[in-house]
Parts: structure tokens; sequence; C-alpha cells
């Protein structure tokens, strides 16, 4: 079978005359070099965020002073880097802090908010992108272009940094102490496992140990508190009839319908790095039969493209089992459990907005 061209990326996926809802699993994206790096901002649901619309839980007192510190590195950011130098004038010191930020904390404490309102607030040119979109860039431009790419930033922003995958590990770790040498500033977040958020910085202490030679450039900030996205609200909606399912997906604009083991079949043969594409001109997702995913390729496959819906705001309306019974008891007890817990808290909360809707 020929190669997809860039320009027939999408050409298949578009809505009939008719508006009946697109299939995923008749999509086969193609993204080009160019258009990971334009991509690199904060995901549309943090597109207007700032330091002012982050709302601090009142009895985390972390979280206000999360905000304080970030401002502050945001301002050093803005501040300039140094005056011509004269016959007989030195040159400005450089802002003083840390090269970079590293928030710590557990789910929906609104790590990612306080990422994207830090790169709203500094100059640019600046980067924003997941620790995974990060190595597919790397791995589409290859790394000394990747270096050439990102130098002439002030700031990369990486959110969700892995410690899962000790040769990403390396490769980011290698390419961030290209960039440091550069003058880049980066901030970073990841996740703390629920049961550690007493035990001190244990996130930290395995970032830290990881980027090795690049921990002293960075700022732990622990941020606690309750996962946002269940704090107050009502548990997540029931699953629908397979009848009920499709008849929505009808009756809604811009909907992709899709059986889900057929969907996750299909990611297979897609490249995570092009799961965003997979979502384009799509306004809300439609599964039918939501099953137990047992196998663990899969299940990641599946953590990547929760992400990629959880950041464009597609409200999900499925049938089958709840999203929270979809990894089983010994994945969320094995190595990837911190992926698994995210993406069940962002399946969960999508499945919420559709219930909205409805």
């Amino acid at each position: 079978m020929p190669a997809a061209s860039d320009t027939d990326a999408i050409a298949p996926a578009a809505p009939s005359r008719t508006g009946a809802p697109v299939a995923l699993t008749d999509r086969r994206p193609v993204v080009p070099a160019e258009r990971l790096v334009a991509e690199m901002v904060p995901p549309p649901r943090f597109a207007g965020v700032s330091f002012g619309s982050y709302l601090p839980d009142t009895t985390q007192p972390s979280q206000y002073e999360a905000v304080r510190v970030l401002e502050e590195f945001a301002a050093s950011l803005n501040a300039p880097v140094s005056a011509k130098r004269g016959w007989f004038r030195r040159a400005a010191a450089a802002p003083a802090g840390p090269s970079g930020v590293y928030l710590d904390g557990g789910y929906g404490v609104g790590k990612t908010h306080l990422l994207a309102s830090l790169w709203h607030a500094a100059p640019g040119p600046k980067a924003f992108g997941t620790f995974v979109e990060l190595t597919n860039l790397v791995g589409a431009l290859g790394f000394q272009q990747a270096v050439q790419t990102l130098s002439g930033h002030s700031l990369l922003c990486i959110d969700e940094f892995e410690l899962d995958d000790p040769g990403d590990t390396v490769l980011v770790s290698t390419l961030l102490g290209r960039l440091v040498d550069a003058g880049v500033k980066l901030a970073a977040t990841s996740n703390t496992l629920p049961e550690k958020l007493g035990e001190g910085r244990f996130a930290a202490t395995d970032f830290l140990r990881e980027i090795q030679g690049l921990s002293a450039h960075f700022r732990p900030l622990r941020i606690d508190g309750q996962d946002y996205r269940h704090r107050g609200l009502p548990a997540a909606p029931p699953p629908y009839t397979d009848e009920a399912v499709q008849a929505a997906a009808a009756a809604a604009p811009g909907a992709s319908y899709d059986d889900f083991g057929d969907l996750l079949t299909h990611l297979s043969a897609v490249h995570p790095s092009r799961y965003g594409a997979l979502l384009d001109d799509v306004h809300a997702v439609f599964l039918r039969g939501v099953q137990p995913v047992t196998d663990q390729s899969t299940a990641l496959r599946l953590v990547v493209l929760a992400d990629r819906m959880y950041d464009r705001e597609l409200p999900i309306t499925a049938s089958g089992i709840p999203f929270d019974q979809v990894f089983s008891e010994e994945m969320l007890r094995g190595g990837y459990r911190k992926k698994y817990l995210r993406a069940i808290s962002r399946l969960v909360a999508l499945a919420r907005d559709s219930a909205k809707t409805a």
C-alpha cells in the first residue's frame, strides 16, 4: 500500500453530507514534522488560563505558594538578560533564579493549569508539550534538529514527565542538558502516586535522580490537594445502552462513533504522535461497548488517546462498562499505575461532561 501524503492526512475523515458521524477507525492521519513543532502550545482546554484564573484550594497553602513562586519565575523570564557591553561597562547579570521548576503533586491539583499559565506569561519563542509529545518530536526531527529547533526558545514546558521508560528518560535528559546550556529555561510536571502523598517529595526525588546532572537546575514545588475533577462533583454517570449511544451520535454535530474494541485495534496502526490529528474536527466522541483492557500495550495507547481527548475537551458518551473499570486491579498495581489512574480520572471527567449536555 503506498504511503499517504501530508495533504490527504484528514481527507478520509470528513463528515458525510447527511451529517452522519465519522468513524475514527477510518482515519489514518499523516502529520508532518512542522505541525508537531507548531502545535507545541498548551491544549485548547488551557488556551486561556492564567495565574489569576487558577483557584487554589483554601485548605492547601502549597497551592498559593506555587502560584507565588511561578509568578516570580515568569517575571525573571521577562527581565532583560543582559545589556550591550561597552568599552568600560560590564554586561548586566542574567536574572537570578533556577533554570527550571518542577511541579510535584497528585492528580487534578492544577499542575497543568499552572504550567500553562507560566507558558502564557513567558516571552516567546516558547514551547509546551507532554513528555510523550516531546519524545515524538525528537523522533520526527532527529536529536540534533530538535536541539537546534528548541535552543532559541526562552522556555520549554514539559507536562506529565514520565519516568517509567529508561530509554526515553535518558533521551529527554540529554536533550534538556543541551537546552540548559543554550540558556533555555525549563518547567515540568509529573504525578505522585496517591499512597505516596504523605511521604514527602516521592515524585520529585525520582525526577531529580533520573535527570541526574540537571537536578541542580530545578526547584521542586510541592502542590498538595484533592483531584479537582472529583472535588465536590457527582460520580461519573452510568454507561448508556448501545441504542442510546448510536442515536445520540446520529443527532450530534461533529460526532465520531466507533466500536470500542475496533478503535483500540486501530490505534495499534496509528503512531501516538498522530492521535491528536485523529481527532481533528471532532466535537464529541461516542463509543459502543467499552470493555476491560487486558493488554498493556493496548492500555498505554488508550492512555495517550484519553490525554488527547481531554486536551480537546471532547465529551464521551459510551455504552459497556464504566471507565473506572477499564483497567484491571493488576494493572493498577503495576509500574504504569500513574498513567492508568490519570486516564481514568480524565475519561470519567469527559463522561461526566457528556451527561451535562444529554
